[in-house]
């Protein structure tokens, strides 16, 4: 098996639902925020309106965000939390595993897949280089001290690098050509810090993946 489609599997395995953890729909927002240039917030912010959000993960890295219009203190942390844990994976991968603060962001069955998600790159020498994207981010369901938020991934700008080389390989990931919807279950702990505890993904011709073609 190539080595990009071995990466894939690899990365698939980690987010992808699966027949003990289906899917469940639910409705994704009407709209998204409106395009402009903005700055990384502080954890724990409260500005409100519309806006894009931009952090430089590595040089050539980033991620993008695209907040909803006036969300509350919980969604605010919970987008921050999906936020930082994106950015700290990319971290991982493009520092070759030096860098770990992402681990202490998810617990219970995320903490292996994120951990398995990153060390598919580094075990098969791969890094990444472009921009991925968070839109259309929305909760979609709460329940004593856990939610669920949702998002919407574009990684169509990013592209599979050889880390060793600096260069493109010749074949690119499915995840780099289609946007997919991702779910992460969120626990909410007494001492007010949250963490990731589940991932799953919705990936095109999914009927909830759908929501995020635009």
């Amino acid at each position: 098996m190539r080595v990009v489609v071995a990466l894939f599997v690899l990365l698939s395995a980690a987010c992808a639902p699966s027949e003990a953890e289906p899917f469940s729909p639910v409705d994704l927002p009407a709209e998204t925020s409106t395009p402009g240039a903005a700055q990384p917030s502080p954890s724990g912010s409260t500005r409100t309106g519309p806006r894009v959000e931009t952090v430089q993960v590595a040089p050539g890295v980033r991620v993008v965000v695209e907040w909803p219009a006036e969300p509350d203190a919980d969604t605010t942390a919970m987008i921050e939390l999906l936020r930082d844990y994106f950015v700290g994976v990319f971290r991982a991968v493009t520092s070759g595993g030096g860098d770990t603060d992402y681990l202490g962001l998810v617990e219970r069955d995320a903490s292996p897949d994120a951990y398995a998600w990153v060390q598919a790159f580094l075990d098969q020498r791969r890094s990444v280089r472009g921009t991925a994207r968070l839109y259309a981010l929305n909760v979609s369901s709460t329940y004593g001290a856990g939610a669920e938020l949702e998002a919407c991934v574009d990684e169509s700008k990013m592209r599979l690098i050889d880390s060793s080389t600096g260069k493109q390989v010749p074949e690119q990931p499915v995840w780099t050509k289609k946007p997919f919807l991702q779910a992460a279950t969120m626990r909410h702990h007494d001492d007010g810090s949250r963490r990731i505890v589940l991932f799953r993904n919705a990936e095109l011709p999914h009927e909830r993946a759908k929501g995020c073609l635009r």
